[in-house]
């Protein structure tokens, strides 16, 4: 594919009021996915029409233009990103990016549904590391809380994902109630398997079925449990995102922690999502945001971009809003987590 005449060659790096660099780009190729798990999405989505979609080319300009402001890394999200038809062909730009320097790595969050016919195609196309979102082995629980019966698919797909070469780490959501007493069996089996786990705080993103606070578990209720059947050391590993990580003793592999209501983590914040239809969230918890795709489409796109950038950089705050108060969750906002890019 011919390189685009839109890309963007500027010197400005991509700072906030606050000082903080922007180098990690979470970027979502799709709103659509072939799960209906119950803590991100509803069961009946309206999905965007295509003409709102940005094309596989505009996604890779807007890439550009990000990596010619000191963006090292880029993960691709969605929705469920392998559902995207021709995303090979981005992937395989952006792993050329790695390749030539202009990149540290482009890295992937899936379901994992895809990956049994995917994931060699993947590996050839650069990408070295993913993240496979799984809440839970019993299948039954499985089908309960993606709404779809899916499971060995996915178990096939990290088993893929291994033989291919691709490092996986698994992101697994806390939910009371649900699989709050699965989890060391979660990471056992992870351990077995020898992979990294991330456990993961479900945020106020959304409407869904019943309250949030229902399912909400805090990852301080879980560590010490956790902390007596393996001996936990914090760790100063870090992989861009916004965990924190624990060494496991007598294993290679480590636990992360992602705990947006009990730990704020956005101090550091080095990061910006881009939706699928090129708005631009400056934090995955409020609801700000530069339209970048009327950017790309306008005109002269180098001119506009370089200003709905720099917009987006002064009216990125210092962090989100999520928290618990009286039981109850406040700062929620109203898109969906699949709307924003996981």
């Amino acid at each position: 594919m011919p390189d685009s005449s839109n890309h963007i060659s500027s010197p400005n790096l991509l700072t906030d009021t606050f000082g903080r660099h922007i180098s990690y780009l979470r970027l979502s190729v799709t709103d659509r996915c072939d799960l209906r798990c119950r803590y991100c999405m509803a069961e009946n989505m309206t999905f965007l029409p295509k003409p709102d979609v940005l094309t596989l080319e505009e996604l890779f300009d807007l890439s550009k233009a990000f990596i010619d402001r000191g963006v090292r890394r880029i993960r691709l999200t969605g929705g469920e990103p392998l559902v995207r038809k021709g995303i090979l062909t981005l992937i395989k730009r952006l792993g050329d990016e790695v390749a030539s320097g202009n990149l540290d790595e482009v890295t992937l969050t899936t379901n994992g549904t895809q990956l049994p016919q995917m994931a060699d195609a993947l590996y050839r196309a650069g990408i070295r590391r993913i993240n496979v979102s799984l809440d839970t082995l019993d299948a039954k629980l499985f089908e309960e809380i993606s709404r779809r019966d899916r499971l060995e698919q996915v178990l096939d797909g990290i088993k893929a994902a291994k033989a291919a070469g691709l490092k996986v780490k698994i992101n697994t959501v806390a939910l009371k109630g649900q699989n709050e007493t699965e989890i060391p069996a979660i990471l056992d089996w992870c351990l077995a398997e020898g992979l990294d786990l991330t456990l993961i705080e479900t945020m106020p993103l959304g409407d869904i079925e019943g309250a949030r606070e229902d399912s909400y578990l805090p990852l301080t209720a879980l560590l010490p449990g956790l902390n007596t059947r393996w001996n936990l050391r914090p760790s100063t590993f870090k992989t861009g995102g916004p965990a924190r990580y624990f060494a496991i003793e007598g294993s290679d592999n480590r636990l992360g922690l992602i705990t947006p209501l009990t730990g704020n983590f956005c101090d550091g914040c080095n990061r910006v999502r881009v939706t699928c239809t090129g708005r631009i969230y400056m934090c995955l918890g409020q609801d700000d945001h530069v339209d970048l795709r009327a950017a790309l489409r306008s005109d002269n796109p180098d001119q506009a971009l370089e200003a709905a950038l720099g917009k987006a950089m002064i009216q990125k705050p210092k962090g989100h809003d999520f928290a618990m108060k009286d039981n109850r969750m406040v700062g929620t906002v109203g898109r969906h987590m699949s709307a924003t890019g996981g």
